[in-house]
């Protein structure tokens, strides 16, 4: 069984200093911009110890836009702004550790830990199971929902588990991923989506010894974003 390890969420000056130095010291981010929260499709910049390895790629977000997660780090909200749920069809704001690839292949070369797609391995999405958010090998009593890692599509021939609300808080959302879009134009359900092509791309540069970090937000959260790392005050995706 996979369970995602839980974070506290902390703002604080140490914590940006330390995520500032995983990225100084040979880190990966990949970071991605949606224009505002109800925008169904944005762009990811990859960065290699401060610096940019990757001509921008577009991605499609969730088909109700983006909410605030639960990840590594607690960006400001107002009143308005929306909050990450189950079934929301939203996307999550927040910085997050990436800790999986999975793929409908036996195994593959690749730099980080593999989990292969079977339909044996689901993910469950029923936010009052044990189980919520978690990726398993399905159980003698099946969970009442949850979905198939080895989809009747390609959307999950290759992937990236995010480690979205590993504390499974219950509702707040579950089996955040990066995977394959299923065409160019069609949102998702909360995950972040690419071709095969940009997919595979990730998939192989990514390294656990890098400890990669997601870093999805909109335009609103530029100066937070740049606090936090001051590279991305360069980024082309910035209006």
């Amino acid at each position: 069984m996979l369970e995602i390890v839980p974070y506290i969420m902390i703002k604080s000056f140490l914590i940006i200093i330390s995520l500032n130095f995983s990225l100084l010291y040979g880190g990966q981010l990949l970071f991605v911009v949606a224009p505002d929260y109800n925008a169904t499709k944005g762009y990811l910049e990859l960065y290699e110890d401060t610096k940019k390895v990757q001509e921008k790629i577009e991605v499609n977000l969730g088909r109700n836009g983006l909410a605030h997660g639960l990840g590594l780090y607690h960006f400001d909200q107002n009143g308005t702004d929306p909050i990450k749920h189950e079934g929301d069809g939203r996307g999550v704001v927040g910085l997050f550790e990436l800790t999986h690839v999975f793929g409908y292949d036996v195994a593959l070369n690749i730099h980080m830990p593999y989990l292969q797609a079977t339909k044996e391995l689901i993910c469950v999405d029923e936010s009052g199971s044990a189980y919520y958010n978690q990726i398993i090998h399905m159980p003698k009593e099946p969970p009442k929902s949850y979905e198939i890692m080895r989809r009747d599509d390609e959307q999950y021939r290759a992937g990236v588990v995010v480690n979205h609300n590993g504390a499974h808080k219950s509702g707040r959302g579950s089996c955040i991923f990066l995977h394959v879009y299923k065409d160019k134009e069609s949102p998702t359900s909360g995950c972040s989506a690419m071709s095969y092509e940009d997919m595979q791309k990730v998939v192989f540069w990514l390294d656990r010894e890098k400890k990669p970090l997601l870093l999805q937000v909109t335009q609103r959260q530029k100066e937070e974003a740049i606090k936090l790392y001051p590279f991305l005050k360069k980024s082309e995706l910035w209006r």
